[in-house]
């Protein structure tokens, strides 16, 4: 009978030496973390010479006409512009192309109004303080009056 409790110390003997280990390699990675802490990701604070004013808008089509957002990011973009998002509007009736300035600060919807050819009474504020955007344009049906240089 001596073979079986042989075999019951073995398996014991290595299930502690198992959770030994475990254990040692658990203490190292808190002394690990503790000593060297993690680093939190946080937008770095500079100064507008270092990064310039971008202003970061959204295209969205108003009038239906296929491809139209694609035409106006392209414009935008190669105006200086950061278009971040494009697609349709929640309808395709809008007759006037509209910016909507989604800061509080209206003047980079100006901006961008102002490129494209877009009258001050066609920017309209809706602005809030969980929009990632300074504005998003909404292309009507006079997208072929608009300056697309």
């Amino acid at each position: 009978m001596t073979k079986p409790d042989n075999d019951n110390n073995f398996t014991l003997n290595a299930v502690i030496g198992f959770l030994s280990l475990l254990l040692l390699v658990l203490i190292i990675a808190l002394g690990t973390r503790i000593i060297f802490p993690r680093i939190e990701n946080e937008r770095a604070e500079q100064t507008t010479e270092l990064i310039g004013n971008i202003i970061q808008i959204e295209v969205l089509n108003g009038c239906g006409v296929s491809g139209l957002a694609n035409q106006f990011t392209s414009a935008l973009r190669k105006n200086g512009f950061d278009v971040v998002e494009t697609g349709n509007f929640e309808n395709f009736d809008l007759e006037e192309t509209i910016v909507i300035a989604r800061t509080f600060d209206k003047e980079n919807a100006q901006r961008v109004a102002e490129a494209l050819g877009i009258a001050d009474q066609n920017i309209i504020i809706e602005a809030s303080d969980d929009f990632y955007l300074d504005a998003t344009v909404v292309i009507g049906s006079d997208y072929q009056s608009l300056n697309l240089n």
